[in-house]
């Protein structure tokens, strides 16, 4: 039976990512996708007929460093595609347009604090751009090589000097509420500005848990986090990292779900020795990796027998509740937003802190909001690959919806909660619904049925402070290594998180690397 230096589980960016890194070092890797698609849920998916879209709808931290090293570009990826301007849509009219360092629709008082508050920002990401792309030491760590990151950390904080270190430490971990009403008056401003710190996760403007901080994570892109579409659309990248996956050496299988890591034992404890399918197939590898969620790599495909109880409990409690549905239009037209000339923007309707902490509660207690909030693009206007000519593609991020609704996700509630979404779009863009070919609606509990992610989380699990840095997901896993030997994690429940910024695949190659190396 032929036996792998390495099997990826997953083939998602990061999985795609981790594989290229351990080919180009001259290993055998086996790349196993469950769906016929590659890209997780940056895969482009036709949702109708000649309709298609990705749930990932944009970037805005894909990591230079893995493009360039990648060599993406000579697959077809270019990152120098289209920022997409960011707009606050208001029923009145009187929009908040965000363009960079450019901001309109405000008072004179918020422009200026504006200009401020980007160059503090800035320069808080700046100092924590490089250890997105490092293994954080393990906690009471003796090593060397690991104390030397944490003194490399601090020294880049102290280089912000003493006023603005200490800034940096107030502000990391503020609910985005408290860092808005400090410097903003506008309602929608302030709502457009935190919205980045809380899409994908299971927080609020008033939850104290890190939502400033991951602001700061998103603002690690080449672009100081603004959006945008890279030349090609979203599926550019995936078939770059396919192509580069390909020119290195990966064996790809898609239509190949894993079922459980096999475990053997050797004269260290337990290891990982490959994998059985679905099908009941086994593969033997000397080293298996799992883009795949720390739940389901651990409960499902590992297996709580063999794992040490307080570990299992551990990963039990990580909160990976997804808060995030999606909705997908096919148009006959391109859409008309009152007082947006053109819609190839990214548009926030969200006219205040509290409709967002309102929607918040709702979900919070198994309910949708009667006023959801919402990330609006239309990428057909950039990628007219999308849809046949002539006609466009709307692509929604829902903010909050529950994984449990109460009563269950019958066909009756997705109903209910479609016509609503069409109703609030109406609202801004007058005349849609007689626009409208077909439509789509995605619950986080379609994306975890779809994507097999627990929870249907963005994210794999929450990007919060107690599951940040050198505690993602949780101690003994959060350098990438697992209590079973030979298995390692590379999915977006690693650090730096998640979002298509492709950290956990590169950072855990490099780990997988480096411990080769030693033995």
């Amino acid at each position: 039976m032929h036996e792998y230096d390495n099997i990826i589980i997953g083939g998602g960016h990061n999985g795609l990512i981790c594989a290229t890194y351990l080919a180009r070092k001259g290993q055998s890797v086996l790349l196993l996708e469950a769906s016929n698609t590659l890209g997780g849920l940056a895969a482009s998916r036709e949702f109708s007929p000649d309709f298609r879209v990705s749930v990932a709808h944009s970037l805005s931290h894909f990591s230079e460093a893995v493009s360039k090293e990648l060599r993406l570009a000579d697959h077809g990826y270019s990152p120098c595609g289209e920022i997409l301007d960011t707009v606050g849509l208001s029923l009145d009219g009187q929009h908040v347009f965000v363009s960079g360092a450019q901001i309109s629709g405000v008072n004179a008082s918020d422009k200026d604090n504006y200009v401020s508050y980007m160059a503090t920002l800035k320069r808080f990401a700046g100092a924590l751009k490089p250890f997105w792309m490092k293994t954080m030491p393990r906690i009471g760590t003796t090593r060397l090589s690991e104390i030397t990151t944490f003194g490399h950390l601090g020294a880049k904080l102290r280089l912000l000097g003493k006023k603005d270190m200490g800034e940096f430490m107030r502000v990391a971990t503020l609910p985005s509420r408290d860092l808005m009403d400090e410097n903003f008056d506008s309602d929608i401003l302030k709502a457009v500005l935190s919205w980045d710190g809380l899409i994908g996760s299971k927080m609020a403007p008033r939850s104290p848990n890190a939502s400033v901080l991951n602001m700061l994570y998103r603002m690690s892109g080449q672009y100081d986090g603004a959006h945008f579409l890279p030349s090609g659309g979203i599926k550019s990248l995936i078939d770059a990292l396919h192509g580069a996956a390909l020119a290195a050496g990966v064996e790809v299988r898609t239509g190949a779900e894993v079922n459980r890591v096999v475990i053997d034992s050797d004269d260290k404890g337990l290891c990982a020795s490959g994998v059985e399918l679905s099908s009941g197939e086994i593969i033997k590898g000397a080293c298996v990796v799992s883009s795949a969620d720390p739940k389901r790599t651990f409960l499902n495909l590992v297996g709580a027998r063999n794992l040490e109880i307080d570990f299992v409990n551990r990963i039990n409690r990580l909160r990976s509740d997804g808060y995030v549905g999606k909705l997908h239009l096919a148009l006959d037209s391109l859409p008309k937003f009152l007082g947006v000339d053109n819609p190839a923007s990214r548009m926030i309707i969200a006219p205040s802190l509290d409709a967002i902490e309102f929607a918040f509660d709702d979900a919070k207690y198994g309910e949708y909001s009667e006023s959801p909030v919402m990330e609006i693009i239309v990428p057909s206007v950039k990628d007219m690959s999308l849809a046949p000519e002539g006609k466009h593609v709307l692509s929604a991020h829902i903010m909050y919806l529950p994984h449990a609704l109460k009563g269950g996700w019958t066909e009756a509630a997705r109903e209910k909660l479609y016509q609503k979404l069409i109703d609030i779009l109406e609202l801004y863009a007058p005349g849609i619904s007689s626009q409208i070919i077909d439509g789509e609606m995605l619950t986080p509990a379609d994306l975890e049925t779809t994507y097999l992610n627990t929870g249907g989380h963005w994210h794999h699990t929450e990007l919060s402070m107690d599951q940040m840095l050198m505690m993602r997901p949780t101690y003994e896993a959060a350098q990438y290594s697992t209590p079973i030997n030979n298995l390692y994690l590379c999915g977006a429940g690693s650090h730096p998180g998640g979002g298509l910024m492709g950290g956990p695949g590169h950072n855990a190659a490099k780990e997988i690397i480096g411990t080769k190396k030693k033995a």
